[in-house]
């Protein structure tokens, strides 16, 4: 029997290597945008309802490893990523109602679109395919994950780093770190690494941008204390970076399985 563990789960070599929506002919490019654009909307979403961060955090990790186990192909990013932050809510006991969360989606979309912003009538043919997508998203990344919930997160980690090595009171050096790991959430290092990994990166990134020199020692560094390599570190803070490179139209983003297979 395997042992249970609170550890999150993490992608294998293989995995990596060739993600299902890869697999189904959707170029590398794409992909990472609509994942980008997913997290996107479930942050902008969580902010306009007013959800804690932990609930949208979760809600992007549970978006990002839905679509290793599954394909662009056969799910899209519109119900996906409501159905996402309507399952974290659950978990972390901050029920939306689903009403509110297709009122806010549409408008997020209508807003990415560039169209003139028309409230969603809730007794429409839209707010109702809208809830049904939702309900039967909701269920397929229940049964792609296996019913596999748990997201451990970096945040209290990385303030009790920072307390350790003097930085906790630091004018810039926290809110920055914090600002890399929730930019962390819009690429694959959290279903990659593990937090400590990502929490240790997100101080690095910003000890180098405020120039604040890090403890150094011949024997032992300060990312041993926090059982982190250093090689993983600089694969995290170049994920994150990279982010910043990524220009994409999006007006233009496929929200459903249809358009996406019309612009491809």
């Amino acid at each position: 029997m395997a042992a249970l563990t609170l550890q999150n789960a993490l992608l294998t070599n293989e995995q990596l290597a060739s993600s299902p929506s890869r697999r189904d002919g959707i170029p590398e490019e794409t992909e990472r945008i609509l994942l980008d654009f997913g997290c996107e909307l479930i942050q902008s979403a969580g902010i306009l309802l007013k959800l804690r961060q932990v609930v949208t955090s979760t809600a992007q990790v549970l978006f990002h490893r839905f679509f290793w186990m599954a394909s662009f192909r056969g799910f899209g990013v519109r119900e996906i990523s409501m159905a996402s932050l309507f399952l974290a809510s659950k978990t972390e006991e901050s029920m939306v109602r689903i009403s509110s969360l297709s009122l806010v989606y549409n408008f997020l979309i209508q807003k990415a679109r560039q169209l003139d912003p028309v409230p969603l009538d809730g007794f429409s043919q839209l707010a109702y395919d809208m809830k049904n997508d939702l309900v039967v998203a909701e269920m397929q990344i229940l049964k792609h994950l296996a019913f596999d919930v748990n997201v451990q997160l970096p945040y209290s980690l990385m303030v009790n780093y920072l307390r350790i090595l003097g930085l906790e009171d630091h004018d810039t050096v926290p809110n920055k770190a914090w600002g890399y790991l929730n930019d962390g959430l819009r690429t694959i290092v959290y279903v990659v690494y593990h937090p400590p990994v990502i929490a240790c990166a997100s101080i690095w990134l910003a000890c180098r941008d405020c120039q604040v020199k890090l403890p150094t020692n011949p024997d032992a560094q300060w990312w041993d204390l926090f059982e982190a390599d250093m090689h993983d570190i600089e694969t995290v803070a170049g994920h994150i970076k990279s982010l910043y490179y990524l220009k994409y139209d999006r007006k233009n983003v496929p929200l459903t399985v249809e358009e996406l297979i019309k612009q491809l």
